[in-house]
């Protein structure tokens, strides 16, 4: 359900840059996803059309780049992508581990008329 919130900053930002810019419309926003942003795309684009009704961004298109994860061991400083839900470090077994891709959640570009 997070998704509407989230759904939401994403249109506000877009039309506060969007007016700035002086567009008549936007067509396009880019939005750069980790896998552990928990953001689901369905969920977004759901809640987008929505939302953008009535705005210069109804029918913009949403693109969804997803990064993978990543995580570095605190101990033996090795970095890897985790399998499932086991974030171990398959290099020393440490649990003591720290996300250093795969968060982040942002309007990459907008693209408007």
């Amino acid at each position: 359900m997070h998704e509407l919130a989230v759904t939401q900053s994403i249109l506000d930002i877009s039309l506060r840059h969007a007016k700035d810019a002086g567009a008549m419309q936007i067509k396009g926003i880019n939005l750069v996803i980790g896998e552990f942003a928990s953001i689901v795309d369905d969920s977004v684009q759901f809640y987008w059309d929505t939302l953008a009704e009535g705005t210069i961004a109804q029918g913009a298109q949403l693109h969804f780049e997803r990064i993978a994860g990543e995580m570095t061991c605190s101990n033996c400083k090795d970095s890897f992508h985790p399998k499932d839900i086991d974030f171990a470090c398959p290099t020393c077994g440490s649990q003591f581990v720290r996300i250093t891709k795969g968060d982040e959640f942002r309007v990459d570009s907008i693209d408007v008329e």
